[in-house]
């Protein structure tokens, strides 16, 4: 497996998003032994950076699912896991009847950290995100409270998700240089419109992490080749899937760029691993990035 740098840590250059086994667009949540076994088999193929957040989970009431069972897999793994790194996320509320909301004070935020702490089975988290933006609050002032967070030993590293460029910037004023870690925003062959974040975090040196890079749960990855021919046209030349051409595809577009592809069945992230080794020609590149415009 191809590695990439994740701030203070050596990652594969292709993660797992563990979200779909607690929840997705389908409304069809596998069950406990399915999900763990998807986790196996992504560290099984040398996936060494998992996702996960507070909020995924089947119902309001079962926050912190995704977390237990990712904490349950790790462990229970076979291999060694002392290079596995889990990133989580906080700042989205979920509670009765189904009512969303955010909260980015700091008093929430340490006890969303405190749980996920305790779901995960871990002293410290590895990379603690801010899922998305509290609009009620100064945006760095609740970086700060990240930074925060990671003074007190609780978070070893910080991201931020659903980001645009000036709220990047902000988070990069605020933390220092080298202090934020990953941007995780939305990104795939239907969803280009945080290629500028893309492009600047390459250029500050953080991590992006594209999330439903293949286009997401509710279909998207699974006809991403018959939505977008010319990725199922260099797939067919290859002799693998469209959703292993997407991903490669990513990766090229810098050496900060991790995809994290979700799954629920072990066979989707086995086949989505192996596109770190999957090498495009320069004309199929320039043909894929001009799919839909991009350039």
């Amino acid at each position: 497996m191809q590695t990439r740098k994740l701030g203070p840590f050596t990652v594969s250059a292709i993660g797992l998003g563990a979200m779909p086994v607690s929840m997705n667009s389908d409304n069809n949540v596998p069950d406990e032994d399915q999900a763990i076994a998807t986790v196996h088999a992504a560290l099984d193929a040398g996936v060494t950076f998992i996702d996960t957040a507070d909020i995924y989970s089947p119902t309001w009431d079962t926050m912190g699912h995704n977390e237990l069972i990712v904490g349950k897999a790790v462990k229970s793994w076979g291999g060694d896991t002392s290079g596995v790194v889990i990133g989580t996320k906080g700042g989205i509320t979920r509670s009765e009847g189904e009512q969303w909301g955010r909260d980015g004070s700091l008093a929430y935020l340490r006890s969303a950290v405190q749980k996920s702490l305790t779901n995960l089975g871990v002293e410290v988290l590895d990379l603690y995100q801010w899922h998305r933006p509290d609009r009620w609050m100064v945006y760095g002032e609740v970086i700060g409270h990240f930074a925060k967070l990671r003074d007190e030993g609780l978070v070893t590293s910080i991201g931020i998700s659903n980001a645009n460029v000036e709220e990047i910037q902000v988070a990069i004023d605020v933390l220092g240089d080298g202090g934020l870690v990953s941007v995780q925003n939305e990104f795939s062959p239907r969803f280009r419109s945080s290629k500028d974040e893309l492009d600047f975090c390459g250029e500050h040196g953080v991590a992006f992490l594209p999330w439903s890079p293949l286009g997401g749960t509710g279909g998207g990855a699974r006809k991403v080749g018959e939505d977008f021919a010319p990725f199922a046209e260099v797939a067919q030349a290859h002799g693998v899937s469209p959703q292993q051409v997407v991903l490669a595809w990513e990766l090229s577009l810098g050496e900060h760029v991790i995809p994290i592809p979700g799954a629920r069945r072990p066979e989707s992230i086995t086949d989505s691993a192996k596109a770190a080794d999957l090498e495009l020609s320069p004309d199929e590149l320039e043909r894929l990035n001009g799919t839909r415009g991009l350039a």
